[in-house]
């Protein structure tokens, strides 16, 4: 698991430690720098997949990869930056590896530097092995065909950034069992089908899902139904795009969380986008089981139902306090641009109350109930 993430002259910070435990929480206004630091992580990865994150000759960091986009050299530098260089560290198992890149404002790879020090060992964490998933906000919405890349999830067992595989992903792995932590009191079998089916159903009640594989035309059918009790069993099927667009759009997160063994990484932007506030706050019951379950998980989020699913989820005794970190990204309030952004990280006790509650951290509901009172 790793401990702690370290960014220096990236982007708007100059620098900052981040402490990270089983289910880290990253919230703050929009702008405050809470996608830099899961993009940290995935340049990391995708400079490891291009084989270039290493001592070698031409060894750097790739700005520009499947994970991440990010521009070149000028786009990634802190403004008050007093080096021309970034560097990245990360706390794993008692070690700390720390790369540092020579700064080029026109390269979309920057330089490894050699003064780095980098334990070997963590090339062998889930950040850089298949043991890992990503799930950018912008997801693939209902469409009336999905995807398929056997290499992709056959031999990297990947959904794809925007979850554009996730259907071909869960009919290539439907029947594997899932972890017993991770499975759904109604789910009808262990297996990863009849598990997303059953949280699924916390987000839209008695919906089943149908997967269908068009291997000569490489494509995947994706079809909702929904089960009453007058149906006997003969359920109509619906195509995705007329469905709910919310449940197209959870599903790889779903996916992502009750298909990963103990040891991965699950990195999730706005789990929470176009669900219900019942449907996201189960979702953040499933990621407080699955961080309970050994599954690392970062996620940024908006959602104060997210939160409170945590919260909820830590008071019944689904996962431990000191297994949660939340941190709130703000600027400074004297708002010194030299400074950066800075943390602040309420802490929470098993009956899931936080001793602080910074000025908008999810207040925006006691706000305006106030406004309105």
């Amino acid at each position: 698991m790793i401990d702690s993430l370290i960014l220096e002259n990236f982007k708007a910070f100059r620098y900052q430690d981040i402490p990270l435990r089983p289910l880290t929480l990253l919230a703050g206004l929009n702008g405050m720098g809470k996608s830099s630091a899961l993009q940290t992580l995935l340049l990391l990865r995708q400079s490891h997949q291009q084989r270039v994150l290493g001592e070698s000759e031409g060894a750097g960091l790739v700005l520009n990869g499947d994970l991440v986009q990010l521009g070149t050299g000028r786009d990634v530098l802190f403004d008050g930056a007093e080096e021309d260089e970034i560097a990245f560290a990360i706390s794993m198992d008692g070690s700390v590896s720390r790369w540092r890149f020579e700064y080029d404002k026109q390269s979309d790879v920057l330089r490894f530097m050699p003064e780095s020090e980098v334990s070997q060992s963590v090339y062998s964490s889930s950040l850089f092995a298949e043991s890992f998933h990503y799930l950018e906000a912008e997801r693939v919405g209902p469409r009336t065909s999905f995807e398929m890349a056997d290499f992709f999830v056959r031999e990297q067992k990947q959904m794809g950034t925007k979850g554009q595989f996730a259907v071909h992903f869960l009919g290539q792995y439907r029947g594997q069992e899932v972890q017993e932590a991770l499975r759904h009191p109604d789910g009808r079998s262990p297996i990863l089908r009849d598990q997303v089916i059953a949280w699924m159903g916390d987000i839209s009640p008695g919906v089943v899902i149908q997967v269908e594989g068009y291997d000569d035309m490489d494509l995947m059918r994706l079809a909702f139904g929904f089960e009453r009790a007058d149906t006997a069993g003969d359920v109509r099927y619906y195509r995705s795009t007329n469905v709910g667009f919310g449940m197209t759009y959870a599903l790889p997160v779903l996916i992502a969380l009750l298909a990963s063994p103990s040891g991965a990484l699950v990195l999730l932007e706005n789990p929470e986008a176009h669900l219900h506030p019942r449907g996201q706050s189960q979702v953040g019951e499933l990621i407080a089981r699955a961080a309970d379950a050994g599954i690392q998980v970062i996620v940024e989020t908006h959602s104060d139902h997210i939160l409170n699913g945590i919260r909820v989820a830590v008071k019944r005794g689904l996962t431990r306090p000191e297994d949660v970190a939340l941190h709130f990204f703000q600027r400074p309030a004297d708002d010194r641009e030299s400074s950066g952004i800075e943390l602040i990280s309420p802490q929470i006790d098993s009956d899931g109350r936080l001793d602080v509650w910074p000025e908008d951290f999810f207040d925006e509901y006691g706000k305006s109930l106030r406004t309105l009172l």
